[in-house]
Order: C-alpha cells, then sequence, then structure tokens
C-alpha cells in the first residue's frame, strides 16, 4: 500500500491554523466530509471516539486521527501541516505539527487495516517528516510525503 492509494494532491493542505486539537479534529472532520460526501458530525464522533481511548498523537509532532465509518467504500487520508505546533496529549507530550486523517470502511480487512500502520511508517521517517515541514504548499507536501512510493518499502 502506498500514501497515493490513501488520498490525491487535492487531499494535501499547508499551514493550517487551528486553536487546538478540538479545532483540529473538527477541521479535518470537515474538510474530510466535503471530500468523501459523508456527514461532519459522523466523521468527528468517530474521530472523538477513537481519540477518548488514547492519544493518536504518534510523537515526533505528528498525530494520525482515525476512525472507521460505515458508508466508506475505501480507506481515504487527509494530509496537513499546520502553522503553528497544538498541544495534543501526544505520547510523548510534544506538539503536533504534521497530521494525516485516515479513515476506514466500518467492516475493513488486510490491507485497509495495514494502512495506519504503514503511514505511521512513513511519517516516522525523519527525512520525510523534515521535508513535509519544510513545504511550501500543497502540492510540496503532497511530493514529500508521498514521495517514495510504496509506505511498506524497507526504510520507509
Amino acid at each position: 500500500m502506498t500514501l497515493e492509494d490513501l488520498l490525491s494532491p487535492d487531499q494535501a493542505v499547508t499551514g493550517l491554523r487551528v486553536g487546538g486539537k478540538d479545532a483540529l479534529l473538527e477541521e479535518m472532520a470537515r474538510r474530510a466530509g466535503r471530500a468523501t460526501g459523508l456527514g461532519m458530525d459522523a466523521i468527528l464522533s468517530a474521530l472523538v471516539k477513537r481519540e477518548a481511548l488514547g492519544s493518536t498523537g504518534v510523537g515526533d509532532g505528528v498525530a494520525l486521527p482515525h476512525g472507521r465509518l460505515a458508508g466508506l467504500a475505501r480507506p481515504f487520508g487527509l494530509l496537513a501541516s499546520l502553522r503553528a505546533a497544538i498541544a495534543y496529549e501526544a505520547v510523548d507530550d510534544r506538539p503536533v505539527d504534521l497530521v494525516v486523517l485516515l479513515l476506514l470502511p466500518r467492516n475493513a480487512e488486510g490491507a485497509d487495516l495495514n494502512a495506519l500502520a504503514c503511514v505511521a511508517r512513513r511519517l516516522r521517517d525523519r527525512r520525510v517528516a523534515d521535508a513535509m515541514r519544510a513545504a511550501r504548499d500543497a502540492a510540496q507536501l503532497y511530493a514529500a510525503a508521498c514521495g517514495a512510493g510504496s509506505l511498506t518499502r524497507s526504510g520507509a
């Protein structure tokens, strides 16, 4: 699976301004709702439900909010770099400035379930994260995130 399987260039945004974690989740749910045709409230509810189990802030300034949704035919991703890092209750207590929202079909199996692990592995690569942070526009952000191809390749 590749990051390109989860998102397209128009699903990347740089310089997103949000006041905190709640505002970030709302904005990501709003954008995902427009892109998928699913209701923002359903998406936000799935994200909040997942966050209640434990923070999706995985460390090193990266958050991977995710949830499962009925009515979603295939995995969907949304990529964002934040203008200013925000408190996110991440596992390392560092603020977050890179976010990949991942929505999975409610009955996701196999490769769909590996999507989250693949994204986490990709963003754990410091070179990728640094390139994403240096991106000046959505096209550069997308290219930095997706540039190396397969997420499951060694070193990705």
